[in-house]
């Protein structure tokens, strides 16, 4: 393994640009799918994006979720094809051109010709194709660009047709009127679903009309109210409720006789006499924004109005009003009538409904059940595609509907028909594209019978499998449960064509399912399949030339009907890979935002439930919005959101990636963006891994340096691990496998980056910390790389666990460990993911668990009574249950524990009460939802358990309270520490978990005081070569100098600790009086007050020393040789100079200095590498 930079150095986005550089090189994305090809296949389906705008973080997220999905599914045995689709048709493209060219109205389009508005489109549907393969490779998607699939694409758009052709032929398709939500804007109706993205509180007028009842001896009229006085012109109808009561009422000021329902009399406006007086003064008085006719309301109608009759809305069935205008006296005979139904509600209004069947989907319905209109093609639809009055509305013919209102209640108001005016708030349905309000209009369309498969969408539905799956439970359920029939055709021009053929009477209809049907029934060859190139083929009628030529209906497909086909259309189904289509239908997975509830799963599971019987996927994630940090839409215009490139080039977009699947986000929620958190993603998860990793090659390194063997790490099969911490991890590497397993089997994402940064914690700050002895080599070269080879192997499975998360990194670190091991495949994303290996030693990973917790428990003890780690304590008691726990953390972790929280005996206890006093207390969170009003008596109860109750329910595992059956996990058993009888919170303390209890002796010991000392100066020697910017594997000689008059003290400590202090820094300490002249100091320090003490430490490079006695005899005592080679091995490189003495078996030949005979050298005899090297040689008696 090569060297590598320490953490602040290392640029993670400079390096994922590297790993995107190799992934090119080798070809790796092409090169994985090829390694696959025999895998079973895994069915990933990309819904289409437009390419008119550029990926968002919306984009990224869900691009994301995927890569993760695919990559893992890959990594455990299958073939994952991903082909990148675009969405080419449909009103955002047309939207985009119409602005461009200033296009106002649909005959605009006619003038200029079909055939160059439709290439106008074309040439704007990957404009930013450039851009969206650059933004998305760079944040690690592997998905193909290459050969992708359009929507426009001519094999897509004849699926398409297949589709509606299989529809058909069900005879789940008919042509009908329907009134929808329609866009003037773009000149198209909605679907239901598109209808409800773009809802705004609108003010909209609000106005009472009276329609005089023929015949009434009393010239009663009804009275209506509505919000669209534009659709006044139209009206045919009035509805009321049958079951509701109605009154006649006399306005008692002006004799004008009303009926309305009776419920809805405090709705009309009341009048009272003008006072020639007025109460009060003039500025009292408060201008309403509903006139009546006066202006003025009282509190009680009754004061204003005599109730003449009272009768039930079903008696007023059938009685003729006189139409508010004359623009379809045609329509007396049958229009202009009451007619009943339960639509009309009493909570507004006046419990009567004017009806215009035109504009409203309740008055279509009611009027056609009526027989005040026919089915069919003939309704008159007095507003075109513009939104403008057509001629038939003589007095406002070529108005825009919504900038007539008022002229219109002025007409009213002039035939003396208003009573009363005003505005309300309400929430309205805007164009999602074209940001014009919607109205409701009556449009000929082609329609999917959604309703008749309610059923079975319904069913099929619980056949699929959702993150989060109360989206799937609620939301979706809900919107199938109310599913209506589906509108699939728009009169629009750049969209696939309905491929329908009808003949000019009506009476024959072809639907074509292929090009090749068109072919040849036409004569014609079809190289494209947009209307400029199909509109003019005529295919002769089959009942003779006398019944003319058949033609091609104008519409186009909704775009979403062509999404909702592209589990069939991307791969040019049924006409090309039927067999893999059929084998692996429903596809395994699809995930994209939560508003595709009702827009692309929804035609996904209506189309494939249709076509099937099925749904279209077998598992679904659904994840939420992303905001800006002020919890705002994200804009563009407002700028309040960090770009997706700003972030990735600052932190990376592995960082980015984690971030976004470890937020609320994944499970549908909303995640406010904060590039601080991005940041935070860096510090907490990937910095630490690095360090682990840098740790590892570094100590690798070492071996090599200091003459052994390179490090080649051993097979985990093969490798025994004796040592606790090794077998701890190795089980915590695989719980962490299993994990990672399940819950990517279960597409939860979210839980992972969570159980990665509990695993990384564990790995730094309990594993590489506790054994950095044994890293180091000070345990010996066998334990030493027995536990390098423990932490590869740690690594290595961590990264292939972490590859399909985190693409870059985990490659980066496996291009560099891949060369400790022969055999190694070239990518990490070519690897299988890991398996489960062996038994998880459950015991043992949670013995270290609890054992982090009394280190946790100690450090705050010690805290609270401002004792550092570095004064040593005399005894700690771990007080717990379980006998198998108090076994390891006596034994094999027990130098573990008293090291960190340098006390100097362990002793562990299963008298629970001994030290504390126990309590239970029900866990609310638990019991709450399952008890339910039974919680209060339980809770009493288990409040009230004695110390042998809390026993005995330790012991059996579960209790039985007021017929409730509880278990350990339901019941919370605290421990309260008792202090021994005349023992003080100064002398004794203890702390706990709830599950743990530990006892720490405070009481002060001369007899450690020594140690204290000891550790002082070691902190400070590891502080000074931080200081100094020196790596761990940098090897220095630490020279102590006491800057005391007595320095009879300090040297008694030091030589009683001497052992500890060269263990911790890995050297012996050396006397300042023995640092030679020719050494390089490259830090020093004083150091006052340290325990009484004062000292200097210094750090200086290896310098070597000479045995003057030794050399002088080589050459026969001459003085001038023996300096001259001292001269000319200071003069060498410290480092080369001991690779020569290690090659040479500790014996090098010195040849090379002029006019100086040659002399053979043995380490240790005539010259030492270092001043600690002589005095432990001089020690040791050698």
């Amino acid at each position: 393994m090569e060297d590598v930079c320490e953490g602040k150095d290392y640029s993670f986005p400079l390096e994922e640009e590297k790993i995107i550089s190799f992934w090119s090189q080798i070809d790796a994305f092409k090169t994985q799918l090829k390694r696959t090809e025999n895998c079973p296949e895994y069915i990933f389906y990309d819904g289409p994006p437009f390419a008119t705008g550029l990926p968002h973080y919306g984009h990224i997220l869900a691009g994301t979720i995927k890569d993760i999905v695919t990559r893992y599914q890959t990594m455990t045995g299958h073939h994952v094809t991903r082909r990148f689709g675009w969405d080419c048709h449909g009103l955002p493209v047309e939207n985009e051109i119409d602005k461009a060219l200033g296009i106002k109205q649909r005959d605009e389009i006619l003038k200029m010709g079909i055939d160059k508005y439709n290439e106008e489109c074309r040439s704007i549907v990957t404009r930013y194709v450039e851009e969206w393969e650059t933004i998305v490779t760079r944040t690690g998607r592997w998905i193909d660009f290459k050969n992708d699939y359009k929507t426009m694409d001519l094999k897509f758009m004849e699926s398409v047709w297949w589709v509606f052709a299989q529809l058909y032929e069900k005879g789940l398709v008919y042509r009908g009127f329907k009134v929808m939500p329609y866009s003037t804007g773009c000149k198209t109706p909605l679907s239901n679903f598109e209808a409800g993205d773009n809802y705004k509180l609108v003010s909209d007028p609000e106005i009472m009309v009276t329609f005089p009842i023929v015949g009434d001896p009393d010239k009663a009229a009804f009275v209506a109210w509505t919000t669209t006085p534009w659709t006044l012109p139209s009206n045919l109808a009035l509805c009321v409720n049958a079951n509701f009561t109605y009154v006649k009422v006399r306005n008692k000021h002006s004799g004008k006789i009303y009926v309305l329902a009776e419920s809805r009399l405090s709705g009309l406006p009341t009048e009272k006499p003008k006072l020639s007086v007025t109460n009060g003064p003039s500025g009292d008085s408060k201008k309403s924004k509903t006139k009546g006719l006066s202006g003025e309301k009282t509190q009680n109608p009754a004061d204003s109005f005599d109730i003449l009759e009272k009768f039930s809305g079903a008696s007023l069935v059938g009685k003729k009003y006189e139409p508010l205008f004359e623009y379809f006296r045609e329509f007396s005979d049958d229009a202009f009538k009451v007619i009943a139904d339960n639509y009309v509600t009493d909570d507004s209004g006046t419990g009567i409904v004017h009806c215009a069947p035109a504009f409203g989907e309740d008055d279509y319905r009611v009027c056609i059940e009526n027989q005040i209109i026919s089915k069919g093609e003939n309704l008159i639809v007095a507003v075109d595609d513009d939104g403008l009055f057509t001629g038939k509305i003589t007095d406002f013919s070529g108005r825009y509907v919504k900038d007539a209102d008022k002229d219109i209640i002025e007409a009213v108001k002039a035939k003396g028909r208003l009573v009363k005016s005003g505005t309300c708030t309400h929430s309205y349905p805007f164009c999602y594209r074209s940001d014009t309000p919607l109205i409701y209009r009556a449009v000929p369309s082609w329609f999917v019978r959604v309703e008749q498969l309610k059923e079975q969408l319904l069913e099929n539905n619980k056949q699929t499998y959702w993150v989060p799956d109360y989206v799937k439970d609620k939301r979706f359920h809900n919107w199938l449960e109310n599913a209506r029939d589906w509108a699939i055709s728009r009169s629009r021009f750049w969209g696939t064509p309905l491929p329908i053929w009808i003949s000019e009477d009506g009476e024959e209809v072809l639907v074509m399912d292929s090009v090749e049907k068109l072919q040849r029934l036409s004569g014609k060859e079809v190289f494209d399949l947009h209307r400029h190139h199909i509109d003019h083929i005529e295919i002769p009628s089959s009942r003779g030339t006398q019944f003319g030529m058949l033609r091609r209906v104008e519409d186009v497909f909704d775009c979403w009907f062509e999404s909702g086909s592209m589990p069939y259309a991307y791969i040019h189904y049924p006409f090309e890979n039927a067999e893999l289509f059929e084998k692996n239908f429903p596809g395994h997975f699809v995930a994209e935002g939560l508003d595709q509830t009702r827009g692309w799963f929804y035609t996904l599971m209506v189309l494939s439930t249709a076509l099937f019987g099925k749904p279209a996927f077998r598992n679904l994630i659904c994840n939420g919005l992303v905001l800006a940090e002020d919890g705002k839409k994200m804009s563009k215009r407002l700028k309040n959101y960090p770009s997706p490139v700003e972030v990735i080039n600052d932190y990376g977009a592995d960082a980015l990636r984690l971030y976004l699947i470890s937020s609320p986000v994944v499970r549908a929620e909303t995640l406010r963006f904060k590039k601080d958190g991005v940041f935070a993603v860096v510090k907490d998860v990937f910095l630490p891994w690095y360090n682990a990793y840098r740790f590892l090659v570094q100590n690798a390194k070492r071996l090599e340096i200091e003459g052994c063997a390179p490090f080649a790490p051993t097979d985990l099969a093969t490798l025994k691990l004796s040592n606790v911490l090794d077998q701890w991890i190795q089980s915590a590497t695989g719980s962490l496998v299993h994990f990672v397993r399940q819950e990517m089997d279960g597409y939860r994402l979210y839980t992972v980056v969570p159980y990665l940064l509990k695993f990384l914690d564990n790995l730094t700050n309990v594993y590489v910390r506790f054994n950095r002895k044994r890293l180091k080599g000070r345990t010996g070269e066998e334990d030493c790389r027995t536990a390098l080879s423990t932490l590869y192997n740690v690594l290595l499975t961590s990264c292939k666990v972490m590859a399909p998360f985190t693409p870059f990194f985990t490659e980066v670190l496996y291009q560099n460990m891949r060369k400790g091991c022969d055999g190694s495949e070239e990518s990490i994303h070519y690897c299988s993911f890991p398996q489960e290996e062996g038994k998880r030693g459950e015991r043992i990973e949670e013995s270290v668990a609890r054992m982090m917790t009394i280190i946790d428990l100690g450090r705050n003890i010690r805290e609270r009574h401002n004792k550092p780690l570095k004064t040593p304590l005399r005894e700690m008691v771990v007080v717990h249950p379980d006998s198998d726990f108090l076994e390891d953390i006596a034994g094999k972790l027990r130098e573990y524990v008293l090291e960190e929280l340098n006390v100097r005996v362990l002793v562990a206890c299963n008298d629970a009460l001994k030290y504390a006093s126990l309590r239970a207390e029900p866990d609310y969170s638990v019991l709450g939802k399952r008890l339910g009003k039974s919680m209060g008596v339980v809770a009493k109860e288990v409040k009230a358990m004695s110390q042998e109750d809390i026993l005995a329910f330790e012991k059996a595992g579960e209790v039985t309270i007021a017929g409730h059956c509880l278990k350990l996990t339901d019941i919370k058993v605290v421990r309260d520490f008792k202090r021994p009888d005349g023992m003080t919170d100064k002398e004794i303390d203890a702390a706990g978990d709830g599950d743990v209890l530990l006892v720490l002796d405070l009481h002060a010991d001369e007899s450690l005081f020594e140690a204290g000392v000891a550790r002082e100066v070691v902190n400070r020697i590891q502080k000074l070569r931080k200081k100094a910017g020196l790596e761990p594997t940098d090897l220095v000689e630490v020279y102590f100098e006491s800057l005391d008059e007595d320095k009879s003290a300090i040297q008694q400590v030091l030589n009683t600790q001497e052992n500890y202090i060269k263990d911790a820094i890995g050297s012996p300490l050396l006397s300042h009086s023995v640092m030679p002249p020719h050494a390089v100091v490259i830090d020093e320090e004083s150091f006052h007050g340290i325990s009484k003490f004062n000292f200097k430490i210094s750090l200086a490079r290896p310098a070597l020393l000479f045995n003057s006695e030794a050399i002088l005899p080589l050459y026969a005592g001459n003085t001038q040789f023996a300096r001259g080679l001292q001269t000319y091995l200071l003069s060498r490189d410290h480092s080369a100079l001991k690779s020569e003495f290690q090659h040479g078996h500790g014996k090098i030949k010195v040849d090379g200095i002029e006019n100086q005979p040659p002399v053979e050298l043995t380490l240790g005899k005539h010259v030492f590498l270092t001043v600690g090297d002589y005095f432990s040689t001089e020690r040791s008696g050698c």
